[in-house]
């Protein structure tokens, strides 16, 4: 199902199809995208398999959210390749069980799709859209070093707020928002 389209951009459900649970696999068993995800269990992906768990776990975590919340698969339109995941979510307390009144914007971007300005344009869709519905603030939270991530949360209009605690578990994250302009 589509939640959303961009110029260049189809914001979709991930499937349990075979190319979809592949590339999953393919983008959560890299060291080089897994690394910025803080201590997120479950990765890297070590076997195929793992990708319909994951899948499961974005269902469970997004069931009552209709299609408001959650995480998807990003699809560049011209090509029909997965270019990644993209999210917006309740951020998770520092317990990491019960979801704060937060909302965060990610994105978790395949390396042969960095550089072509996806993440941006995903989230700034993504992000506006949640604004639009009385929303005051949506935040990016990104691991201490992630310069190419903390870059695209500085496109999207964001203000850094430094380095918080807040969320999952009380990792210590760079913080962006982006509010409501009065």
């Amino acid at each position: 199902m589509t939640v959303l389209t961009t110029a260049r951009l189809v914001l979709r459900n991930w499937t349990d199809s075979p190319a979809d649970l592949a590339r999953i696999f393919d983008l959560y068993s890299r060291n080089e995208v897994v690394r910025w995800l803080g201590a997120a269990p479950g990765l890297p992906l070590t076997d195929p398999a793992q990708a319909a768990d994951r899948l499961a776990l974005w269902r469970t975590r997004h069931a009552d959210h209709g299609d408001r919340y959650g995480t998807w698969a990003a699809q560049a339109r011209d090509t029909g390749l997965v270019v990644g995941t993209i999210l917006l979510k309740p951020l998770p307390g520092r317990d990491e069980n019960v979801p704060t009144d937060d909302i965060e914007v990610g994105w978790h971007l395949h390396p042969d799709s960095w550089g072509h300005g996806y993440a941006t344009e995903a989230a700034r869709a993504l992000v506006d859209r949640e604004l639009a519905t009385g929303t005051p603030q949506v935040y990016a939270v990104v691991a201490p070093g992630n310069t190419a991530s903390m870059a695209v949360a500085r496109r999207l209009g964001m203000t850094h707020l430094g380095r918080r605690t807040d969320w999952y578990g009380g990792e210590e994250l760079e913080t962006f928002v982006r509010r409501v302009e009065p």
